[in-house]
């Protein structure tokens, strides 16, 4: 089963503030949330923790801004396929 991290967990997980982590969304060097409600947005796990392993394996910007783009690519693949 996935899991959904909420901003406070993602927080925790990083050590980054909340408008450190929507600043490298914003440059392609964290996934995207995406919403669960009206007032509330989730960010899956298995991407976060695929940037972080990233990120400590010392990989460039451009390889996480790379990697961002095909963990992103995959979740729309994966939703477009639940829908068929």
């Amino acid at each position: 089963m996935k899991q959904i991290l909420r901003l406070p967990a993602v927080k925790s997980l990083t050590g980054l503030s909340r408008s450190t982590t929507y600043l490298r969304i914003s440059q392609g060097l964290w996934p995207k949330s995406f919403n669960l409600g009206a007032r509330a947005v989730g960010f899956p796990a298995d991407e976060c923790e695929a940037v972080i392993a990233a990120r400590i394996a010392g990989k460039s910007n451009d390889e996480i801004r790379a990697l961002v783009t095909k963990l992103e690519a995959a979740r729309v693949q994966a939703g477009q396929g639940a829908q068929a």
